[in-house]
């Protein structure tokens, strides 16, 4: 792969988390019967950045939860020795009834996960509302499925291929374009 431009630095990443966390906040009137729950594996970090951000804008801490949709995937692939898939685990310690659900993830690109997702969530609880926020909208959709909040809508080819790079997991932070 040959990466072709940087989309977000650090600074920009930082003023989309800050953007991100004022807008779940304006939209939900602050952030009674809230969770924020990160899509593995980076959509983990961004949820605690964002819990952090809407901390300080609130004063308030926000429930979150760590999501594994690996069960829920229709492209599930077997990657362990006896063809069982690889499973990391959810971990999602508040019920989510009644609860206005904030799915986070990296990017947005067909739909599948977010379905995955919401069909993992399902699972777990009825919430009454589930709301998506993403750091990248890449187009390409398969499915009728919106993010509610972005950080960035970058139209990109099918031959073009978004990574994010997080501090937490990858020592770096960037988000860039690379040519397939």
């Amino acid at each position: 792969m040959k990466k072709k431009t940087v989309l977000l630095d650090d600074a920009a990443m930082g003023r989309a988390i800050t953007r991100i966390a004022h807008e779940i906040v304006e939209k939900n009137k602050g952030g009674e019967d809230l969770v924020l729950i990160g899509i593995k594996t980076r959509g983990i970090p961004l949820t605690k950045r964002l819990q952090e951000k809407i901390s300080q804008i609130e004063g308030i801490s926000i429930p979150t939860g760590e999501l594994d949709i690996t069960l829920y995937r229709d492209d599930l692939e077997k990657v362990t020795t006896d063809e069982d898939p690889e499973i990391k685990g959810s971990s999602i310690n508040v019920d989510l009834k009644k609860k206005k659900v904030v799915l986070i993830d990296d990017v947005l690109y067909t739909g599948r996960t977010v379905r995955a997702a919401m069909d993992a969530v399902m699972d777990i609880g009825r919430p009454s509302q589930i709301q998506l926020g993403v750091l990248v909208d890449r187009g390409h959709r398969e499915l009728p499925i919106r993010a509610d909040y972005v950080g960035k809508n970058i139209p990109t080819s099918e031959e073009e291929i978004v990574v994010v790079h997080l501090q937490e997991s990858d020592d770096e932070e960037e988000v860039s374009l690379y040519e397939k």
